[in-house]
């Protein structure tokens, strides 16, 4: 397999770096690289979520809040190694797995993610309130591209 080299450090938006949007704790992470398409997704979603944070930081932030990003794109063997759904939306860069402080901050993430929907009146693909075995919770959050449906799928799962 021959290594590819891309720049991490690029910004993605304002905000977002690709490193942080491609960042995962699998032990195949080297190989979790994006194509040229997948970054196009990525800025997609990374300017939904520099809406979020502006807002986040209008409403309750302390002025410059930034929003953590636990999971963004998964190559087949990362999203593989992390128990990842067989048709992920991280599969493609359209996903991003949001870090939380608990459930109340959680649903006023989703909140402003459905206001922007509404008020932009542009569709996102999944909109999941997730928590795992031990407590914890994140957000996830997908948005497809223009040529592809959004399901404005809203719902809070356990895994």
């Amino acid at each position: 397999m021959t290594n590819v080299e891309i720049n991490k450090q690029a910004r993605l938006s304002q905000h977002f770096t690709l490193a942080e949007m491609c960042k995962t704790s699998a032990k195949t992470a080297d190989g979790n690289i994006p194509s040229h398409v997948h970054i196009e997704n990525l800025k997609r979603l990374c300017g939904w979520l520099e809406m979020l944070r502006d807002e986040w930081n209008r409403r309750y932030g302390e002025g410059d809040d930034p929003i953590i990003i636990n999971s963004g794109y998964r190559s087949e063997a990362v999203n593989k190694t992390v128990g990842g759904a067989k048709g992920s939306n991280h599969l493609t860069g359209c996903a991003a797995d949001i870090r939380v402080a608990g459930m109340e901050q959680a649903l006023r993430y989703a909140v402003i993610l459905l206001d922007i929907s509404d008020e932009s009146r542009e569709d996102f693909d999944e909109l999941l309130l997730e928590r795992s075995s031990r407590g914890t919770y994140w957000l996830h959050f997908a948005v497809r591209p223009p040529s592809q449906e959004n399901r404005r799928k809203v719902a809070f799962l356990r895994a």
